[in-house]
């Protein structure tokens, strides 16, 4: 399994012929408008894609949306919408949210309705889903929530995409029960002008890595203007810790790449520093 960090939430995943594009915001920098107004206006992405970006993207063969309504463009904005219906790759998502990608002339597959009490086939193995908990209060009732996917594909590490989450003790259950191999986690700490945080901060990653039992990549850092977790802010919390053998923080455009005998990363080095 190999699994490229493009930006922010946008990733690559790889399991053998299968190339899995997951929450593509493909915009330039600047091109979307301010998350916070507090902070001078500043539109997003703060940042380009990567260079690496054209190449990552050809030969994907499937997307897969964590949520994208309430206008949570930073997992699907406009230029990704445009490119998946360019090359009418299969989008795959929840039933709920099936209608709405439809609806903007995308080519859905929608998963089961209970998908998330019981497995779907998925890509020659099996995926489930797992409720988010984007943001709590009055904030977080104006939030669409979406879900995280568990994969499990034959000869793979298990891997688990949490989405747009805060840690919640129905994660730490989780995180006890199956043990994912693999996790990839927001780790930017976002939160708008009033309050608190949106998705996983930096306690909440290292709580999630302290009850995981496998590699925790953070990724939702330096891309969108809510974000104020940086990657060295993280990376040094996770030293401190003594969390760094598990946790990896790609910069934009890196790949790692994970055996089922060796679910690490075949570089030992801490990412990101």
């Amino acid at each position: 399994m190999k699994i490229q960090q493009i930006r922010n939430a946008t990733i690559v995943v790889e399991f053998g012929p299968y190339r899995v594009l997951v929450d593509p915001m493909l915009s330039p920098k600047n091109a979307l408008p301010p998350l916070k107004f507090t902070q001078g206006m500043q539109r997003n992405p703060t940042v380009n894609l990567p260079r690496e970006a054209d190449l990552a993207l050809l030969g994907v063969t499937h997307c897969l949306i964590t949520h994208c309504q309430k206008g949570h463009f930073d997992h699907l904005d406009r230029f990704g919408k445009a490119w998946l219906r360019e090359h009418q790759i299969p989008v795959i998502c929840t039933a709920h949210d099936a209608p709405h990608l439809a609806s903007k002339g995308l080519n859905v597959e929608a998963l089961p309705a209970d998908v998330g009490s019981k497995k779907a086939h998925f890509l020659g193995g099996l995926i489930s889903t797992v409720p988010c908990v984007h943001g709590r209060g009055f904030v977080g009732s104006l939030m669409e929530h979406g879900v995280g996917y568990f994969i499990q594909i034959p000869g793979e590490p298990s891997l688990y995409l949490t989405g747009d989450t805060i840690f919640t003790p129905r994660i730490q259950e989780f995180l006890w029960t199956r043990k994912p191999e693999v996790s990839v986690v927001p780790a930017g700490g976002a939160r708008f002008d009033v309050g608190g945080e949106i998705i996983m901060g930096v306690k909440d990653v290292l709580q999630f890595t302290q009850a995981s039992t496998g590699l925790v990549i953070a990724n939702h850092l330096e891309a969108i203007s809510h974000c104020p977790v940086t990657r060295t802010e993280l990376l040094n919390a996770a030293r401190s810790a003594g969390l760094e053998h598990r946790m990896r923080v790609p910069h934009d455009g890196e790949k790692l790449v994970f055996t089922t005998e060796q679910p690490l990363p075949h570089s030992p080095a801490l990412s990101g520093g």
